[in-house]
């Protein structure tokens, strides 16, 4: 007598791999990082997003970020969209990339979304932080998150000359070199300092960032601050146009990627 196969056993339906869209939100320091976006022969967020994502999801996977924060700075809620072969739950996902990933990247929310959804070209805004260590001596804990600008710092006064940026401007005077092929013009929604004892936030939200912009306007307002210039500078530098009116450029360490508008 023939032996008698037994009927194969189907998978069901929920455990079959598909191609699916996933969002997530990500905080990292950036400390040992060369950005975000992956380059040759050093260490960038995505890369190290992308290299645990290929061992949990399989077919031609695509990690985009909302943004491409430079080499130094931080996130605490960056939007990326992964879309991949998978049959991972969103909440899953979270767990095997958060044991998957260094520990200096987590990944704080994870959930499905639609077909398509890229969490660059979808995005209506973002909203960046520096923060500035203002004490006489400088905090050993806060210097890898914070810029030590020891003089006292006019808050007052730095108010008064960031109100000038408010709104749709041409923002070529704080754009590095490498970002001039831009449209220069933004929309600065809001710009706030904040303070609590010695420390110092400028917080800026706008539809899209030139390259180094927040960096170059926290150099040029802290020039106000400290007095080496009037509030009323910051508005003749963004009419002028011209890169080399105004201040240096704050260094990455104390800049955080604050959120993601959508």
């Amino acid at each position: 007598m023939a032996d008698v196969l037994p009927e194969p056993r189907l998978a069901p339906a929920a455990a079959l791999s598909l191609t699916r869209t996933y969002r997530l939100v990500l905080a990292y320091d950036g400390t040992g990082f060369h950005g975000w976006q992956v380059q040759p022969n050093v260490v960038s967020v995505q890369g190290a997003l992308i290299e645990a994502v290929r061992s949990l999801m399989a077919g031609d996977v695509r990690v985009v970020g909302a943004s491409r924060t430079d080499a130094g700075v931080h996130a605490l809620r960056q939007t990326v969209s992964v879309t991949g072969e998978s049959a991972l739950s969103a909440a899953t996902l979270q767990a095997a990339l958060n044991a998957h990933l260094p520990r200096e990247i987590r990944v704080v929310a994870v959930a499905e979304a639609a077909p398509g959804f890229d969490a660059r070209r979808a995005a209506r805004g973002k909203r960046y932080l520096y923060l500035v260590d203002n004490a006489s001596v400088p905090s050993p804990l806060a210097r890898r998150w914070a810029w030590h600008v020891a003089a006292r710092l006019d808050l007052k006064a730095m108010r008064a000359g960031l109100a000038s940026l408010r709104g749709r401007h041409d923002f070529s005077a704080f754009c590095a070199a490498p970002g001039r092929e831009a449209d220069p013009v933004c929309r600065v929604r809001a710009v706030h300092v904040l303070t609590r004892k010695s420390r110092v936030a400028i917080l800026v939200s706008a539809d899209r960032f030139l390259h180094h912009m927040v960096r170059n306007i926290v150099g040029s307002v802290v020039e106000v601050g400290r007095g080496a210039r009037d509030p009323g500078w910051l508005a003749d530098v963004l009419r002028d146009g011209d890169r080399t009116l105004a201040g240096p450029t704050a260094p990455a360490h104390g800049l955080f990627l604050v959120r993601v508008l959508y």
